[in-house]
């Protein structure tokens, strides 16, 4: 025979509770039909674990519970690469009686008497210890040993609530086993929010992934995934949660303060999402929140440069509309004294203004303000190419004085010098040559020659034609 005793379990698990003294209960039989069997249990960790009797004796073919006890509470499960565990000896007993100073003396002295019965693995269990694992992320290297018997003891509702911090945590891989132990992944959150929600929060797309491959829904009303991800500056996100729920998300839907997710991407200065957006069809950029400020009003209070720029390359007309206050973007950007957006936002429009009808006090004051002299409109013109092309030859030396390039060229390729000679302005041509403007910059074969008669004393000016459509009115 190589043992008088049977546990009743394989392992035993304890119910873990933080801070609390935690126990469970196990039965051994008495294998022997005529004899009583003494009994000795002990643990690999003794200073952790007791029971309520180390020794008993058990009548032939019958049962005795045994209760093992967590005795040093803590905050965190006693987990450990290698389990605990009970180990559980016997010996024979004919009288069927002993005191337990003779039991212990029994089980004290080797020898072929004591029989080792069962080792029995020690697992905690619950909810609690799930809680610990999602808290560790992947610190500790057996985590799906752990989990694969911490979760036995939960119920469907605590797998639930626990999928929620799993998701936080951005523990793809709890999340996965949390589902498919019969978490609900459509379980929400204390303000009615969707687990995709608190994944875009998260921000872990492969958390994401697991739960729309999982059939987590969203509501867009109550979730606003869109407005979460724009304000993180994750195109990642937003570009799978419109691919996925294309059908029941609206990239123009308001938050309670009328807000967009552009307004939130504007606001942070998130100029990728907005780029993101427009080339996205459908995004619109030119909606009013409750205070009556577009993106374009968000980003020039917030002094977002990069996201000023692409909300102009959006639309143009956007910076003169005006909130609730009567303010531009450009008065929010003032009030701010957010210097750098001067020019984008008025300044820049003003200069060149200023140079198409010879207004030199009006080019002086913009300058000083902060418009930046080499400044472009929607065609590439510099303020210099619209003074050249109207002939305004004061206004050319007050950009030459103040720095601007007689070089630059608009985005066909032509400088100033080439406006100033399709218009038939010589005077400015020369000067433009004066200060080092080249003559030549096109090729004869690319454009027809320009023949005129003002330039026949100089045919190094021979140049080729503007678009004229460029100047505007």
């Amino acid at each position: 025979m190589d043992r008088l005793v049977k546990a009743d379990v394989k392992e035993v698990e304890i119910a873990y509770k933080r801070g609390q003294k935690c126990t469970t209960t196990f039965r051994l039989t008495n294998l022997m039909h005529t004899m009583s069997v003494a009994v000795s249990l002990t643990t690999t960790n003794p200073s952790l674990f007791s029971f309520n009797q180390l020794y008993s004796i058990i009548p032939p073919l019958s049962c005795s519970s045994y209760t093992l006890i967590l005795s040093q509470p803590s905050d965190k499960p006693p987990l450990s690469s290698a389990p605990d565990a009970i180990t559980v000896k016997s010996s024979m007993l004919p009288t069927g009686k002993a005191h337990q100073d003779d039991l212990r003396r029994l089980f004290s002295r080797p020898g072929p008497h004591v029989f080792k019965d069962a080792r029995i693995p020690i697992s905690f269990v619950g909810p609690h210890v799930i809680e610990f694992l999602i808290s560790q992320h992947t610190q500790i290297p057996e985590i799906s040993s752990f989990f694969s018997k911490a979760v036995s003891g939960c119920s469907r509702y605590q797998l639930s609530t626990l999928l929620k911090s799993a998701v936080i945590s951005g523990n793809a891989y709890l999340v996965t086993n949390l589902i498919d132990n019969g978490a609900d992944v459509n379980n929400k959150d204390l303000d009615g929010r969707s687990m995709i929600f608190l994944a875009v929060k998260a921000g872990n797309i492969n958390v994401m992934r697991v739960l729309i491959a999982s059939g987590c829904k969203i509501d867009d009303s109550i979730d606003r995934v869109l407005h979460e991800a724009a304000s993180m500056n994750r195109v990642d996100l937003i570009e799978l949660l419109i691919t996925t729920f294309k059908n029941c998300i609206d990239v123009n839907s308001v938050d309670s303060n009328g807000r967009t997710p552009i307004h939130h991407a504007a606001s942070r200065g998130h100029a990728q999402v907005i780029q993101f957006y427009e080339s996205f069809g459908g995004a619109r950029t030119d909606i009013f929140d409750r205070n009556g400020c577009s993106p374009l009003h968000l980003a020039a209070e917030n002094g977002h440069l990069e996201a000023v720029k692409c909300l102009l390359d959006c639309s143009d007309y956007i910076k003169y509309a005006v909130n609730r206050e009567g303010k531009t973007a450009f008065t929010l950007a003032v009030d701010k004294s957010h210097a750098h957006l001067y020019d984008l936002l008025q300044l820049g429009d003003a200069l060149q203004r200023a140079a198409r009808v010879d207004d030199v006090h009006g080019m002086k004051c913009c300058l000083a303000e902060g418009a930046r002299v080499n400044g472009r409109d929607q065609n590439g013109w510099t303020p210099l190419h619209r003074a050249a092309f109207k002939g305004k030859i004061e206004s050319v030396r007050v950009l030459i004085n103040h720095g601007a390039k007689v070089d630059a060229a608009d985005d066909a390729g032509y400088t100033p010098l080439q406006c100033a000679v399709v218009a038939g302005h010589v005077e400015v041509a020369l000067l433009l040559i004066g200060q080092g403007a080249k003559a030549n910059s096109k090729s004869l074969k690319q454009l027809r020659p320009l023949k005129l008669d003002c330039f026949k004393n100089h045919p190094s000016l021979l140049v080729h034609p503007v678009n004229y459509e460029k100047e505007q009115a």
